[in-house]
């Protein structure tokens, strides 16, 4: 799959394409109608079907200091898109410049001008242009004129309500991966390089792989049961903390996963991490004796959960 930047040119080959556009972080059930109908109406018209997102997410433009909140990163993004049949994923770079753009602008300068689409298909909330002038009411009337047509897709609803991302945040912070799971049709997953940590995990017997957690969302703290899949291609069970590891001083914010019957070096690689179900919350322990013993039932547990 091709990754574009609305900042560099647009390859002849890919206009005239019918693009889904939005955040699309997490790409859960609704996110995932608004794609599925963008590449259907590509396909029946033989068209190319792209997937329009925006980074950084607008709400870390207007406020950089927020606390983390991302699901998904634009590498997972764009396999997703690409999964799911799209052709190209296309990112706004949203700076100050595409901040101050208007609804007007925004769809005569880049979504006719610029992407050359003939369709755009977004959910039913979705606001665009400076100061959110532009909802998918107007991005039909200012799309028409301009031979781009607009199609809206409604959310998806569950026995709780409309599928949202910040009903899978919540679900998250709450330590409620099953809930989560659902909503994005698969674990909540964090990807990143492991590093080299204190290497106390190793002297307990408990070899840990330690990534850092970015921008991603901040999970309950606590420990739960995980996969981890590695570039060979292998996928791995274990658990993991998530926390500050308050029994050892100075507390640093890691996610630590412990993988079964694994042995191997890791550093350096890129892995995936992926919250199956929460053990318990994190907890300070008076001696070792205490964290190994708990630690086994924790492995013990989650075990049992993945098996």
């Amino acid at each position: 799959m091709i990754r574009l930047d609305h900042r560099n040119p647009m390859p002849e080959e890919l206009r005239g394409a019918v693009v889904a556009l939005g955040n699309f972080d997490g790409f859960h059930q609704g996110h995932q109608a608004v794609v599925g109908e963008a590449i259907r109406w590509a396909q029946a018209e033989g068209r190319p079907a792209i997937v329009a997102t925006f980074d950084p997410h607008p709400v870390r433009h207007f406020s950089p200091d927020a606390e983390p909140f991302r699901l998904t990163t634009l590498d997972q993004r764009q396999e997703l898109f690409a999964a799911a049949g799209a052709d190209a994923m296309l990112v706004f770079h949203f700076d100050d410049a595409l901040a101050a753009m208007n609804a007007e602008g925004f769809v005569r300068d880049m979504i006719a001008g610029h992407v050359g689409a003939v369709g755009v298909v977004t959910g039913e909330d979705f606001t665009f242009g400076r100061r959110r002038g532009g909802n998918p009411a107007v991005l039909k009337q200012l799309g028409e004129p301009l031979g781009v047509s607009a199609r809206t897709v409604g959310a998806v609803h569950d026995a709780e309500g409309a599928i949202s991302s910040s009903r899978i945040r919540e679900a998250l912070k709450g330590g409620d991966c099953e809930t989560a799971t659902r909503l994005l049709t698969r674990p909540f997953t964090v990807r990143g390089a492991v590093q080299h940590g204190d290497k106390r995990g190793r002297t307990i017997g408990f070899p840990t792989a330690n990534l850092a957690l970015g921008t991603y969302l901040r999970p309950r703290y606590g420990i739960y049961a995980v996969t981890g899949h590695l570039p060979d291609g292998r996928t791995l069970q274990g658990a993991a903390n998530i926390g500050i590891r308050p029994t050892f001083d100075p507390p640093v914010e890691l996610l630590e996963p412990y993988f079964f019957d694994f042995s191997g070096d890791l550093y350096g690689q890129e892995i995936d991490v992926a919250f199956h179900h929460f053990l318990r919350p994190e907890a300070k322990f008076a001696t070792l004796d205490e964290l190994t013993g708990q630690m086994e039932r924790d492995c013990d547990e989650a075990r049992r959960l993945l098996g």
